[in-house]
């Protein structure tokens, strides 16, 4: 059995400098994130081990006790960092500048008189936030959606993307609404990040070559998510896990060609424990030895 891995996955410079920054040792026990940090069990669990403590969200800033807050990698609406302000806070933020990329963008289409039209999920946090010093707007992610631009009435549009989504799909969506014969006119930016597509293509690419993909990321992870995604459409089997102790021999048998790939937000390390424990399983399938007879 060959094992390879995706030519681009983990980690990208966004999700990085978050956790660089959150496990500085000036912070120490005196920080509180407002949300998860990054979608990804093993780097809360790491930032809570060092003395980090974790709110949900804005809505529970009275259950703050540190005088340092943070603003997590998906970003946060400007409205929201002035309430943490105001409250007393000295407010550190990790927001990915690709994401801040999307809220910039969104706010220059406002001024320019067109109705802002965000794709992605209603309730993900990235989403919440990019949407949240806006007066009007609608959040879209299926064609069943595209009947609230109808109901609208809005005929110009600035059309924006969550930067975790599925390139595919994203300019699909745009397609159909542009052909929509109550818009008049689009105006659309793509800011899917350029890690999601180097992410998305590279498993793309694997897919043609294996026979079942080993996909590492938090289950809450939107862009590794869209990477299970990729392979359903490639019809190619895939497994969606957060560590190497999810895995399950009896996945592997039978397989010639095993790739690995991993979201955005994972670790370097905890890829590497993932490798591992397929290459020794990989050892014992070509040594004949069958899932059933092998000890976990």
């Amino acid at each position: 059995m060959k094992v390879s891995l995706a030519s681009a996955m983990g980690t990208c410079f966004g999700v990085q400098d978050a956790i660089n920054l959150a496990m500085s040792p000036e912070f120490s026990s005196d920080l509180t994130i407002v949300g998860q940090l990054v979608h990804n069990s093993q780097v809360n669990k790491s930032l809570k081990e060092k003395g980090v403590s974790l709110v949900k969200g804005i809505e529970e800033i009275s259950e703050i006790k540190t005088k340092k807050v943070m603003i997590t990698a998906h970003g946060a609406a400007e409205k929201t960092k002035q309430k943490l302000h105001e409250a007393g806070f000295i407010v550190y933020d990790a927001s990915c500048p690709l994401v801040m990329r999307v809220h910039n963008t969104i706010k220059s289409m406002v001024a320019k008189n067109y109705f802002p039209v965000v794709i992605g999920q209603q309730d993900h946090v990235e989403v919440r936030g990019i949407v949240g010093d806006l007066e009007e707007f609608l959040v879209v992610s299926q064609d069943t959606d595209l009947d609230k631009i109808r109901q609208s009435g809005k005929r110009k549009l600035g059309i924006v993307s969550q930067t975790t989504l599925q390139v595919e799909k994203v300019e699909t969506l745009v397609g159909k609404i542009r052909a929509m014969d109550c818009v008049d006119e689009v105006s659309f930016v793509n800011t899917i990040c350029q890690p999601t597509r180097d992410r998305q293509i590279a498993v793309h690419d694997l897919a043609e070559q294996v026979d079942l993909m080993i996909v590492v990321g938090g289950y809450n992870s939107s862009n590794t998510k869209k990477l299970v995604q990729v392979c359903d459409e490639k019809n190619i089997e895939s497994h969606h896990i957060e560590s190497h102790s999810e895995l399950e021999k009896s996945w592997f048998y039978d397989k010639k060609h095993v790739g690995i790939t991993a979201g955005t937000s994972t670790p370097e390390y905890v890829i590497n424990q993932v490798h591992a424990e397929i290459l020794v399983i990989a050892k014992e399938m070509n040594a004949g030895v069958e899932p059933e007879s092998v000890s976990n």
